[in-house]
């Protein structure tokens, strides 16, 4: 068997495998009687296929990795703070239901479009911060084009096809991967738009990451946990952003008024000493 050629005579016929070490390794020989040993051919690599959305899910940190003494820590926490009523903005319910209604299918399609950009620069309810590359982008395009590309963002968001994960519209949206997404109007805004539709399931915590404290950085001061930084793993800031969500907000648990007093907690307790 023609395996390599030998290397005393040169030639590469009539080689025999005289034994196969578990290392994988070969000792052969060729008909002049000369034994060398020989590396068996490495098995071609297998290419596996992409992790599905379920299984990257599985893969991200969960409640169950916090220490249980972190746990106690936070409990104590969430006692001390609970203890104090919380301080509302009475304009908030007000102003979000109104804000659902503009966002339904029907409401974007015929509300002024100067309601899109106020939504933008207001901080009822949660603060999305500066706004200068939307409010130039709106000036420079004027109320009906900004308007318009205002609305086909939020509409993608909230109602665009089933067949498209959320987490991935999202990511669409901040990676400008859609030619009507507008200019601006990015991860602080497209989250406090989630906030409004579904006040019971969105903390008021606009920003994954970011040095003044967003998701990741509660994550880890709060509770100890590392959550992945965007740009070290494949699973899309739009992903990331949602499931940092639920697990924070599984992680603080009941008991508070609203998901923006939990937030408020969650703010507060980073703060706080370990």
């Amino acid at each position: 068997m023609a395996l390599v050629m030998c290397p005393l005579c040169g030639d590469d016929e009539d080689i025999e495998v005289v034994r196969s070490p578990e290392d994988g390794r070969r000792v052969v020989r060729h008909r002049c009687g000369y034994e060398w040993e020989h590396a068996a051919p490495a098995a071609p690599k297998k290419e596996r296929a992409p992790y599905s959305f379920d299984e990257l899910a599985a893969r991200f940190p969960k409640a169950e990795d916090v220490e249980p003494g972190r746990l106690r820590h936070v409990a104590r926490l969430k006692e001390q703070y609970l203890a104090a009523r919380p301080d509302f903005d009475p304009r908030v319910a007000a102003y979000w239901a109104e804000y659902r209604e503009i966002f339904s299918p029907d409401g974007l399609r015929t509300c002024d479009p100067r309601r899109l950009k106020d939504f933008a620069n207001s901080e009822v309810g949660a603060r999305p911060g500066n706004q200068a590359t939307f409010n130039s982008a709106w000036n420079a395009m004027g109320d009906a084009a900004a308007g318009e590309a205002t609305r086909r963002t939020i509409e993608y968001l909230l109602h665009g096809p089933d067949d498209i994960h959320l987490g991935d519209r999202l990511h669409h949206l901040l990676t400008g991967t859609k030619p009507f997404a507008m200019t601006g109007f990015k991860e602080a805004l497209l989250t406090r738009v989630l906030c409004v539709v579904e006040p019971e399931r969105y903390l008021t915590i606009l920003k994954y990451t970011t040095e003044a404290g967003g998701k990741r950085e509660i994550a880890r001061r709060v509770y100890g946990l590392e959550l992945p930084a965007p740009e070290s793993v494949n699973w899309t800031l739009g992903r990331l952003i949602l499931w940092s969500n639920e697990l924070l907000r599984s992680l603080v648990g009941e008991g508070f008024a609203n998901q923006q007093h939990s937030a408020a907690f969650l703010w507060w307790a980073k703060d706080q000493p370990a």
